[in-house]
């Protein structure tokens, strides 16, 4: 005989009965882990992003408040200071500016001597040494150097004698080369490369002028952020166009503009030469202001005993912004100037995802312990990760691998760019397992050469992932703001973000490190990128052809009708298939004369003009 449950008594107290009845109602209130995790995102992302922290600019006031709320957020999630460290703050030093303390140009003869002076004549570059130096002059043509690894061979010193001489060289490089030959180009007319090139053939000094066939032509080039804190062994200083033009009297039979034309064909046969007679002095001050900026880096200690192949995992993202875009990188329309670039996707939404991610990583088995890296100076050019990697804190040899995540706070339709896949043969089935139970649409790239702290950790030789959700007009603008964000989406990027590093966590050995060859050579810089088309392109989504997730208000494209969701197929003659192809292309305009695009728009083909500028 079954024996029957007690009975119930025929009234339960009031409160217990209430209670009861109201405990399937209090669940349903409370917040699922999805919209918990979501609330921790958005209190992050929402304070990071705010009016009080001034955009976070690296070694400001406003880095100093987001590092002090960082580093109680990490206390409370139970980082620890690595080995040997006395803390989470680990500082470094930078050159947060520079500006020309009062350079002077002298040209002197045996008869005469001139003075030039003020930024609109004669300034300093801002990879400069601080220094006098007097010696005859040299024309070098445009002082370009091709490796022997390049496509052609092109030495803009040959046959020429520099030793212990002044050079003078021309901006940029050759205007009238085909599209193949002016990406060539392109790669190595970086300032600093030049200027190196230039010393190792024993130059004293070496002084820069922008061409009449050239964009910004006759202009002396601007003081841009260079956040060496050195110089680069070398008096390095531009002059306008009227000096050029006054050097170029002392020539018999050729002028400025002359020779610019005898050198734009890319003949590696046209020479340059000495100019008779003329002694210049460079006398070059340039005023670097030194600030400390602050990496936060500890460690999630592992919990599970047993030896493993390289201890470390690490995970990261850039907390620095731009504070109010003073910097050279601020894409501010006229009217935002001066404004607070709030960077709440770059990168308030990656910070948030790893602080999400290391509460998740808490709570499960980890065989190598976890360091979690919050990096400062990224936008000033990967600084931060560069100076941890160099200080050997952790060394790089020990570093399984690295999950980083930079902008992925505004994601579209489900898309989640993987950038970086190439560096280790192990990331397309991590990121397919870690994917099952989160479902993002996901497009892989393998291209770890990315301007993100990816960059530093691949150079180390540590296999590298980067996780992105792409660019919008709200850019490096005051407008990227936390109520811009997709948190619902975000919670799930650090989710699976969270499972791709658990992964590699719980590894028997750790992955290999591939070798991606770089899509170009690290000669080029910013200068080198000449043309402005005001095209924001979409990392996040396959397509054959440059798919644009915006343009610029204002810029070329714009003025030109091109909008969000065109795909550029053609530029200039030029068929698009990528980035990259669009990237050369670019390299093949001239400023100031319209381009031809073919772009395809809801299913149909259009053309449109584009006039590209010259960048600033």
């Amino acid at each position: 005989m079954t024996s029957l449950p007690p009975k119930l008594p025929a009234r339960l107290p009031v409160k217990l009965a209430v209670l009861a009845l109201a405990v399937p109602a209090v669940l349903a209130l409370l917040p699922t882990a999805a919209e918990a995790s979501q609330e921790s995102l958005r209190r992050h992302v929402t304070y990071l992003a705010s009016d009080a922290l001034d955009g976070r600019l690296t070694g400001t006031d406003g880095e100093a408040r987001a590092r002090d709320y960082l580093v109680a957020q990490l206390d409370e999630l139970g980082v620890e200071p690595l080995p040997g460290a006395e803390g989470l703050v680990h500082p470094f030093e930078f050159t947060a500016g520079t500006k020309d303390a009062g350079s002077v140009l002298t040209l002197a003869t045996d008869s005469t001597e001139e003075v030039f002076t003020g930024s609109e004549t004669f300034q300093a570059l801002s990879l400069s040494d601080n220094g006098s130096v007097t010696g005859e002059v040299v024309f070098a043509g445009y002082g370009l150097v091709l490796p022997e690894s390049a496509e052609f061979g092109y030495d803009s010193y040959a046959g020429l004698d520099v030793e212990g001489k002044i050079v003078v060289a021309l901006r940029y490089f050759p205007e009238a080369v085909d599209q193949e030959t002016r990406a060539a180009f392109s790669r190595y007319s970086g300032l600093r490369f030049r200027a190196l090139q230039a010393r190792e053939r024993g130059a004293k000094g070496l002084l820069l002028v922008t061409g009449p066939n050239s964009p910004n032509a006759g202009e002396t080039i601007a003081m841009s952020f260079d956040s060496a804190i050195a110089g680069s062994g070398i008096i390095a200083a531009s002059a306008s166009g009227e000096v050029g033009d006054r050097l170029f009297s002392f020539v018999s039979g050729k002028t400025l503009a002359e020779s610019q034309t005898a050198l734009d064909d890319g003949n590696p046969h046209v020479a340059g030469f000495a100019i008779p007679g003329v002694r210049l002095t460079l006398d070059v001050r340039v005023e670097r202001e030194r600030r400390v900026g602050h990496n936060l880096v500890g460690v999630l200690p592992r919990n599970v005993a047993g030896e493993v192949d390289k201890p470390y995992v690490m995970i990261g993202a850039h907390y620095d912004h731009l504070g109010r875009g003073g910097g050279g990188n601020s894409l501010a329309r006229k009217e935002e100037v001066g404004g607070i670039h709030h960077g709440a996707d770059d990168n308030a939404s990656g910070v948030a995802a790893v602080l999400e991610m290391v509460s998740g990583l808490a709570a499960m088995e980890r065989r190598r312990d976890v360091i979690v890296a919050l990096w400062s100076g990224e936008e000033l050019g990967v600084l931060g990760s560069n100076a941890f990697v160099e200080e050997g804190t952790i060394a790089a040899a020990d570093l399984a691998a690295y999950v980083n995540l930079d902008m992925v706070g505004r994601a579209r339709d489900n898309k989640v760019a993987l950038r970086a896949m190439g560096s280790s043969s192990i990331w397309p089935e991590v990121v397919e397992r870690a994917n099952v139970p989160v479902g993002l649409d996901l497009t892989e790239g393998e291209d770890p050469y990315l301007p993100t702290d990816t960059l530093t950790l691949n150079q180390a030789e540590v296999p590298s992932i980067d996780l992105f959700t792409g660019a919008h007009e709200d850019y490096h603008r005051p407008t990227d703001t936390a109520d811009l964000i997709n948190y619902e989406d975000l919670e799930r990027i650090a989710r699976f973000g969270t499972l791709v590093a658990a992964n590699v966590i719980n590894r028997d050995a750790a992955p290999d490190f591939l070798k991606v060859e770089p899509r170009t050579d690290s000669g080029g810089d910013r200068d080198s990128v000449r043309a402005f088309t005001g095209t924001i392109p979409d990392y996040t989504t396959e397509v054959e052809g440059l798919l644009l997730s915006g343009v610029i208000a204002g810029g070329p494209a714009d003025e030109a009708g091109l909008q969000e969701g065109d795909v550029i197929v053609e530029f200039g003659g030029q068929k698009i298939a990528n980035i990259y192809d669009y990237t050369y292309a670019l390299d093949a305009v001239k400023i100031g004369e319209p381009v031809l695009v073919v772009l395809e728009r809801d299913g149909e083909r259009m053309e449109v003009t584009i006039t590209p500028r010259a960048r600033d």
